[in-house]
């Protein structure tokens, strides 16, 4: 069975992250892909329907028996909470309005953040370009997981409790690893979404409110689609920090699981990166990827070798330019 001894550190390393170097050879070969480069129109249409949909269910459960509302919540709203957030990753990367428009990309993404019931998407833009230039950089890279995350989660029970609560580890890890200050656009998010949350409370009632809430909490703690967030980058297989997943999830995730597309293309639209797979398919056919998000989470949490600290980091700082 080889070591079966669990990770006591992260996986240091001193080399640069490897998408910049894969992007710029993909761009020599198959200068096509640059074709690819422009905002997907559809995305504003798809995410206002989406909001729409959450508002609809908001008005149908306020009056649900207290099973048939969790029911619903983890059947359907934690689906579309979930998705919520990977249309607001999207719009971090101006994929709806394109690069030309930033500022209509930030307040469509706070119009998008609304059924999810918590100020999320300003904060989130921030963060995640520092994600993709400087990936698992030390003390800047927040989807990396602190010291006390790797030690305290290491065996099967409390990788679980860390699975379901990863919501929280999310919103709170910045705070402990890369604070920023506040900025206006933050305080706008804040205030409209808060203001959102008071009205549904009044208008629907408590039961509207706490669907809401725990769609987001459950939809991105113990929930297949949350998979996304332990099969993106955690190391699985020495050597590899990013992986692909092509299974059916990706058509309620904006296509989030072609990931080492995503990140050799940030400024593509998911939407389009099945087709950079396809033109560059030497890239990324021999690429280790998964086939079930389930499995990801199944695996995580069983295997002894696997922790939060399964992540490489970086002692270098470089900043990696997005084309």
């Amino acid at each position: 069975m080889g070591n079966r001894v669990p990770r006591e550190d992260f996986e240091w390393v001193y080399t640069d992250e490897p998408h910049a170097t894969r992007r710029r050879e993909i761009l020599e070969k198959h200068p096509e892909i640059k074709s690819l480069m422009k905002p997907d129109p559809n995305l504003i249409w798809i995410i206002t329907m989406m909001v729409l949909t959450q508002l609809l269910a908001f008005y149908l459960v306020k009056d649900l028996d207290w099973k048939w509302l969790m029911f619903w919540t983890y059947a359907f709203g934690s689906c579309m909470n979930h998705s919520l957030t990977l249309a607001i990753h999207e719009l971090s990367h101006n994929s709806a309005f394109g690069n030309a428009k930033p500022m209509q990309n930030r307040w469509f993404g706070i119009i998008a953040n609304l059924p999810i019931g918590v100020p999320y998407s300003i904060s989130f833009k921030r963060y995640h370009i520092d994600h993709h230039r400087y990936l698992g950089g030390n003390g800047i890279d927040v989807d990396i997981p602190t010291d006390f995350e790797g030690w305290f989660f290491c065996t099967t029970f409390r990788k679980l409790i860390w699975v379901i609560l990863q919501p929280l580890f999310y919103a709170f890890r910045p705070l402990f690893i890369n604070p920023k200050p506040i900025t206006h656009l933050e305080v706008i998010n804040f205030t409209i979404q808060f203001t959102f949350d008071i009205i549904i409370y009044y208008v629907f009632g408590i039961k509207s409110l706490i669907y809401m809430l725990s769609a987001t909490l459950i939809g991105l703690g113990l929930h297949p689609i949350s998979g996304h967030f332990i099969a993106e980058h955690y190391m699985f297989l020495k050597g590899h920090e990013t992986y692909s997943y092509y299974g059916p999830l990706n058509l309620l995730t904006f296509n989030v699981g072609y990931h080492n597309e995503h990140h050799d293309f940030p400024n593509i639209p998911g939407k389009s990166l099945p087709l950079v797979r396809k033109i560059a398919a030497e890239y990324y056919d021999n690429l280790p990827h998964y086939n079930s998000w389930i499995r990801v989470l199944y695996d995580f949490v069983t295997d002894d070798t696997i922790s939060p600290f399964s992540r490489v980091k970086r002692h270098q700082k470089g900043k990696v330019e997005l084309e």
